[in-house]
């Protein structure tokens, strides 16, 4: 695939202090294990964390075992986004202007069941920092799908021949339309990106929102090594871009990849895509470059966008 290409970073320093503790519940290769030791690294030992049933449910684990170096409170499915308001209110009425409420919720906690309160807590503009990591199914009960399963995707819920016929929800847009004051999307392989993007969330005020992709080797069928590789192969074939949206109207592309990848090199890896002929493939294609163009131009990017390697 290129390693100029593949080598292409953001640069920057990472802070060294840990505050995901080891022991945790995680599968190996988790990229929302990953995905939450980077946000700790910014958030640290001030935030409140919200957790929805989720497969940060049984990664966190339990008092007086818990893997997270701050204070962690479980809620049900739906009630992310109201518990967290709950909670940042009652920090306020005490007088704690500067603990972090963070709702840590997967695609399934955010872009389905969840969404009634997401969408409430978005337009009242909550004092809250929701954050999605997204492995594009209900992995932690049997990997069925999402809203948030990409098109092509096989999982156990969907009919034969097994694959979902349309792609994901758009949930970047779904938030841009509450008009929130940040949004933003990130990967565990742009681990600079990521962290800036949580410190800048920090240093806002309401609702603040950050998707993040998040590959999980059981259910996208893909060894365990190539987590990091799979983040960052999302981003260089575009099928995931790295951009951030100020008060819903703003957009910005916050990493440009100078070549972008064939889709097949992110398919191959996965099995969940080993269904897909050469016109699903094509189909694929086609709602990628279609994004992807309507990305460029709400953001003014104006150079060739589409070259391929």
């Amino acid at each position: 695939m290129g390693n100029t290409v593949f080598e292409e970073t953001l640069v920057g320093k990472i802070e060294q202090d840990e505050f995901m503790l080891s022991g945790h519940n995680a599968c190996p290769g988790c990229g929302a294990a990953l995905t939450v030791r980077l946000m700790m690294k910014a958030l640290k030992d001030r935030a409140v964390i919200v957790i929805p049933a989720s497969c940060w449910s049984i990664i966190s684990g339990v008092n007086p075992l818990r893997c997270l170096e701050t204070v962690v409170l479980h809620c049900p499915f739906p009630a992310a986004a109201a518990v967290g308001s709950g909670i940042k209110k009652g920090l306020l009425a005490v007088g704690d202007q500067d603990t972090q409420v963070v709702i840590l919720a997967g695609d399934g906690g955010t872009f389905d069941i969840g969404l009634q309160g997401l969408s409430g807590a978005a337009e009242r503009n909550e004092d809250i920092l929701f954050v999605c990591y997204d492995n594009e199914a209900y992995m932690n009960t049997g990997m069925q799908k999402s809203s948030a399963t990409p098109y092509g995707s096989a999982s156990t819920t969907t009919p034969a021949p097994r694959i979902k016929p349309n792609p994901k929800k758009d949930i970047m847009a779904i938030m841009a339309a509450h008009q929130i004051p940040y949004a933003a999307t990130a990967t565990i392989a742009f681990p600079q990106d990521l962290i800036s993007k949580v410190n800048r969330a920090i240093d806002l005020k309401g609702f603040r929102f950050l998707h993040i992709l998040a590959p999980c080797p059981q259910g996208w069928g893909s060894p365990v090594e190539k987590t990091v590789t799979l983040s960052r192969l999302a981003v260089l074939t575009r099928i995931f871009p790295l951009f951030e949206i100020e008060d819903g109207k703003r957009y910005r592309l916050t990493y440009h990849p100078s070549v972008h990848l064939p889709l097949e090199n992110y398919f191959g890896l996965q099995k969940r895509f080993s269904s897909l002929g050469p016109r699903e493939v094509e189909q694929a294609r086609e709602n990628v470059d279609y994004y992807w163009g309507e990305l460029c131009r709400k953001s003014g990017c104006s150079e060739d966008c589409c070259r391929y390697s």
